[in-house]
């Protein structure tokens, strides 16, 4: 997304949901069957849900768009109404808009029914709305895809089209380019290249690591792991399956229960749990603790999961199970700002390691469902400001964005296509180890809660790993490859020379494999190359007699020939950089 303030995204947000509700005019216009439902903006863009068994092809999105544009050229007034529940009930039932009349119904007895009408098309809305269709000239419609009425799989099948608007046909023109440039780098499609992962069926949104992605999975966990014993964490794990009773007084069960998976045994109730705070409270209320053993960090690698829409699941970007680098911080409200304050600089040197530099932080407050006292949500809020204001940071401001529990700082990454990723939080919080009867001995001699700092990284390791994949389109940087290095010979001949140069560089500690395929090694190189293998070895009759070796990189070019030492020593060096 590109760089706006808040009240450019706002005004962008009522393009983009006008531009939706220019879709549904031009679907009623062309496929007049076809029944509406919902059509909100989301990150980049919008969309819009029909009911229509019939299906969307492709080819459609380009007549949907010229009727769009024409459309938009009556420059007809989009005018909002407010209508009598009855009336509007009676409209979209006369009209065979099953949908809407299941809105209507869903909403509040006291709530004011608006419609927005352009031309002879109406629609229910809440709104707002550009003043006129001629505003709309730069959008495109992208894609198609399935989708549940509500979100869930039992209900009906609709069809979803995707769509993007901007202010001009340049900003539009950019990010259609960026979206082709998306797509060569699709990390789904990078899995499959590089034999990383897979998905399927029996198990929606589980990831199934083959050994080459594990391998992945592991460095990134081997690094934080040891990041964390460099910045004072004591590591941790907790069970995955905790009874019922913990998430009621957590108050996950009542904020969350929707993304809880349930299971039951010998007349108890569990749940999966979908993150680690109660647990790792579980472990801080084993024996008695001072004032003076705080801060206490606790982190842990915790397998979680969460029952998210079949129609919102996406690769290894958003799943039902997946590993976070969680942890916790318990402190006396006193240490807030040193803890946040400290905490933030560690991010930011964990983010470099990974080659990100432009780091975006917002302010997210309380949300309408939560728990606590207003006057603890005022510290909590005031904490986390002051410590933005002290480092000099930008930041935004996000009303009624933060977690039930407490406020939080979410640190977004900006990838190399201009895409946003949010990923790592600090969360303040005042309630849930009261809730959970977590206290330490204060210096008085009373008990007090502490105060719960919630905070992750890199959030979703197979989240991030995505990310990464689509940064870096497959070229990882070599500390993080699976395999770092490929042996190939040319001939039979050179079979033993290839085995020995690979078990010395094995001893170095380098991840190598060996090629020794009755292949030509033009297609052998081509193959390595495609699935991102930072380094060549090739060994012909004239290396192996002279016990050298020949080196070439992902990018083609040719290192030359040397030592099977110097070239471990290459390889050693560019991995202790990162």
């Amino acid at each position: 997304m590109l760089n706006r303030s808040v009240s450019d995204e706002k005004t962008l947000e009522i393009l983009r949901h006008s531009t939706a509700h220019l879709l549904a005019h031009a679907v009623k216009k062309i496929f007049p069957t076809a029944q509406l439902t919902i059509g909100p903006t989301i990150e980049d863009g919008f969309y819009y849900d029909f009911y229509y068994p019939e299906g969307f092809h492709e080819e459609d999105l380009k007549r949907l768009e010229e009727k769009m544009h024409e459309l938009a050229k009556a420059n007809d007034p989009i005018v909002r109404e407010e209508w009598q529940r009855a009336e509007a009930l009676q409209y979209f039932q006369d009209i065979g808009e099953t949908y809407k009349v299941k809105i209507i119904n869903d909403l509040p007895g006291n709530e004011t029914i608006t419609v927005y009408r352009q031309g002879d098309f109406v629609d229910l809305c809440r709104g707002p709305h550009v003043e006129r269709t001629g505003v709309l000239r730069a959008f495109a419609l992208t894609k198609l895809s399935g989708a549940y009425w509500r979100g869930k799989a039992e209900n009906e099948t609709l069809q979803r089209v995707y769509g993007t608007a901007f202010s001009s046909k340049d900003e539009l023109k950019a990010y259609l380019k960026r979206i082709e440039e998306a797509k060569l780098r699709d990390h789904r499609l990078l899995g499959k290249k590089m034999d990383l992962f897979h998905l399927q069926e029996e198990a929606p949104g589980m990831i199934f690591w083959h050994p080459n992605g594990w391998a992945i999975n592991k460095e990134i966990r081997k690094y934080i792991s040891a990041k964390w014993q460099e910045f004072g964490y004591e590591e941790v794990n907790t069970p995955i399956m905790l009874d019922r009773s913990l998430w009621e007084k957590s108050g996950h069960l009542g904020k969350f229960d929707e993304h809880m998976f349930m299971t039951s045994s010998e007349n108890r109730d569990y749940a999966i749990k979908p993150m680690n705070c109660p647990g790792h409270i579980q472990i801080f209320k084993q024996g008695l603790k001072s004032y003076r053993d705080l801060p206490m960090r606790t982190a842990e690698f915790g397998c979680c999961h969460r029952n998210e829409y079949s129609g919102t699941l996406h690769g290894i970007m958003r799943v039902r199970g997946f590993w976070q680098d969680d942890g916790h911080i318990f402190c006396t409200e006193e240490q807030i700002f040193a803890e946040s304050d400290r905490y933030i600089d560690q991010l930011f040197s964990v983010y470099k390691d990974f080659g990100f530099l432009d780091v975006g932080v917002k302010l997210a407050t309380r949300p309408e469902k939560r728990v606590g006292a207003d006057e603890l949500w005022d510290k909590a809020e005031k904490a986390l400001h002051d410590v933005l204001e002290s480092k000099k940071i930008a930041w935004q401001l996000h009303p009624g964005e933060g977690a039930f529990y407490g406020p939080k700082l979410e640190f977004s990454l900006k990838d190399c296509l201009g895409r946003i990723w949010q990923c790592g939080t600090l969360q303040v919080d005042f309630s849930m180890p009261a809730r959970l009867g977590a206290y330490y001995i204060a210096e008085d001699g009373s008990k007090k809660e502490p105060v719960m700092l919630h905070r992750a990284m890199l959030g979703s390791i197979e989240r991030f790993i995505g990310i990464l994949l689509e940064e870096t389109a497959g070229n990882l940087p070599l500390w993080l490859m699976p395999v770092q290095t490929v042996v190939c010979n040319i001939t039979d001949g050179q079979s033993e020379y290839v085995i020995k140069v690979k078990q010395d560089l094995e001893k170095l500690g380098v991840r190598v494999k060996s090629d020794l395929r009755n292949e030509k090694i033009g297609f052998k190189i081509r193959e390595h190359t495609l699935q991102k293998v930072p380094y060549l070895v090739i060994i012909g009759d004239k290396e192996m007699q002279s016990g050298m070796i020949a080196v070439r990189k992902r990018d083609g070019k040719d290192l030359g020939v040397m030592s099977v030492e110097e070239f471990g020593k290459l390889l050693l060096n560019e991995i202790a950089l990162k």
